[in-house]
């Protein structure tokens, strides 16, 4: 059993590194990525998919719908792969979140959202879990924090429970994971153990403690020009 977990086409958003959480507001793809679409057609139809799932947001279902390239397949929507609540931050640049999350940590809501950066992460490994009730091979089409933390998990797994960065490179849209049900149980397994371990760390300093490499990051964003300094968008 098989799972595709695929980031969206690209947005005026995303080429914008511009945040958007909320799923009422609508961000069709753009030029590109509607381009990129009929690119990567051929390549999904080769999978044969069994099974789509999306988020609840539009730029996932107007992916998978262009993939599909017209076929009548129904789509199932998992709430739980949405992304990251902004709040406050919301349709604003990534750089003015992130400074944020350096300084307030990825366990504190940011003012006017109803989760943390962690707390999401946690919910969007429980509805990749979820999805794994569709047919396989399965396509899911969701967003890039997901795809991000997946991918870096992938690069470090050496059989500890690796310490969480602040920030997880990028990856672009349209960037495919495969990966089967008994690979994403024992990601998934490894991930909330980090995450459990870090928010009990947390919660007993009482605050989030910046580590060293947080501090770097922290004097990239204010030392650089905004094109370098928004290349970890997820949007």
């Amino acid at each position: 059993m098989t799972t595709y977990l695929l980031r969206h086409a690209s947005t005026q958003y995303s080429a914008d590194h511009r945040v958007n959480g909320d799923p009422t507001v609508e961000l069709p793809l753009d030029t590109a990525g509607q381009v990129s679409c009929r690119t990567g057609a051929g390549i999904i139809s080769a999978i044969e998919p069994e099974g789509w799932v999306v988020s609840s947001f539009a730029r996932t279902s107007e992916t998978a719908r262009r993939l599909m390239g017209g076929a009548d397949t129904s789509v199932n929507v998992e709430p739980a792969l949405d992304e990251l609540d902004y709040g406050q931050f919301e349709g604003g640049p990534y750089t003015a979140y992130a400074r944020w999350l350096v300084v307030e940590g990825p366990w504190e809501c940011p003012p006017g959202a109803r989760e943390s950066q962690r707390q999401a992460i946690r919910r969007m490994l429980v509805g990749l879990l979820r999805t794994t009730a569709s047919p396989s091979p399965r396509l899911v089409v969701a967003h890039g924090l997901l795809s991000s933390v997946l991918r870096w998990l992938g690069r470090t797994l050496d059989g500890i429970v690796p310490a969480l960065p602040l920030f997880f490179d990028e990856v672009p849209c349209l960037y495919l994971i495969k990966i089967t049900d008994a690979e994403l149980e024992a990601m998934t397994s490894i991930l909330f153990e980090a995450l459990e371990a870090e928010e009990r760390d947390t919660v007993a300093a009482g605050r989030w403690i910046m580590r060293l490499e947080d501090e770097r990051v922290l004097a990239t964003f204010d030392g650089l020009p905004v094109q370098q300094e928004e290349k970890n968008s997820h949007a």
